[in-house]
């Protein structure tokens, strides 16, 4: 699902760059016999592409990736094996990085790889491999709701951001809620609620940069928690990764409980799981708001599944 003709559209998240270079460990890998039995020396220079702008905000380490970490990763890759070819190595490094260590914030390795003592016959100065990997789109889910203004506007305003956002592309959307309020101050109006799932090249907090985008656009004021909004985009699930950082719990600390999150959901991907949770039908049975919950209105691109 794309924006349509002439709709907002958000740039891509902007990567930053962060280098550690010069790994070396003795390793053993190569054709020959003799480099399998003796070993060399190796080097690896490694350049991890992600978005630091979250870490550099509040000066939390948990939001930026270890690098400490990553180099014991790489040392570990190097004196593994042994691999015939330096590119089986690079490649293991880079996978290592992009699903283990570096997962989910780094979006793009680089890897090169030195073999500076390769039995090539002739006097060099060094052999090289470099290659560089994209992470995997990660399939998340994010809950929208809105009770204050043009609701089916906000609702649909927002769906159109989201979906001319470079690295989202929204796979299904869910039927439109009307549901009670649950907690706040009393007497506000109720809301339409939605759940959307996307497939998305955007690490966590990007995700998370382009719901608030997507609030923002609504005018979204922050003045009473679970008070009235012209919108609220909340990142569910992303993927199997969970946080407990303060800005972005993932998956979000209150959704199993919440019915106006688990039934459009349910509906729109009856057999889904919420990690950590169990699956959503179950969830919904026991949540206590669930009596609160109408048939909304129809919202154009909702309800596509």
């Amino acid at each position: 699902m794309s924006a349509e003709r002439g709709g907002p559209v958000a740039g891509p998240e902007r990567l930053d760059r962060i280098e550690v270079t010069g790994i070396r460990a003795w390793g053993h890998h190569g054709v020959l016999e003799a480099e399998t039995q003796l070993g060399q020396q190796f080097l690896a220079d490694i350049t991890l592409h992600l978005s630091t702008a979250a870490a550099a905000r509040t000066d939390a380490l948990t939001r930026t990736v270890n690098y400490a970490e990553v180099a014991h990763a790489v040392h570990e890759e190097l004196t593994a094996g042994p691999h015939a070819l330096v590119e089986t190595l690079a490649e293991r490094i880079a996978q290592r990085i992009l699903h283990d260590t570096g997962h989910p914030l780094v979006r793009r390795v680089g890897v090169r790889i030195h073999k500076p003592a390769a039995p090539v016959g002739l006097p060099v100065g060094d052999v090289t491999v470099s290659i560089q990997r994209d992470a995997a789109p990660v399939a998340a889910v994010l809950a929208l709701g809105t009770n204050l203004g043009d609701r089916a506007r906000h609702l649909h305003g927002a769906l159109e951001l989201l979906a001319g956002t470079d690295g989202i592309e929204v796979e299904w959307t869910a039927p439109v809620l009307e549901t009670a309020p649950v907690g706040g101050p009393a007497e506000q109006g109720a809301f339409l609620n939605s759940v959307i799932g996307v497939r998305t090249s955007l690490g966590p907090f990007g995700l998370l940069e382009a719901a608030q985008r997507a609030e923002h656009a609504a005018r979204r004021e922050r003045l009473v928690r679970w008070g009235p909004r012209t919108l609220d985009v909340d990142v569910i699930t992303y993927g199997d990764w969970t946080s407990e950082d303060e800005t972005l719990t993932v998956p979000h600390p209150r959704a199993h409980r919440r019915a106006f999150v688990l039934a459009p959901w349910h509906a729109a991907r009856p057999d889904a799981e919420l990690p950590g949770h169990g699956p959503i039908s179950a969830l919904l049975t026991a949540a206590e708001d669930r009596e609160g919950l109408r048939p909304g209105p129809e919202v154009e691109g909702y309800g596509i599944v």
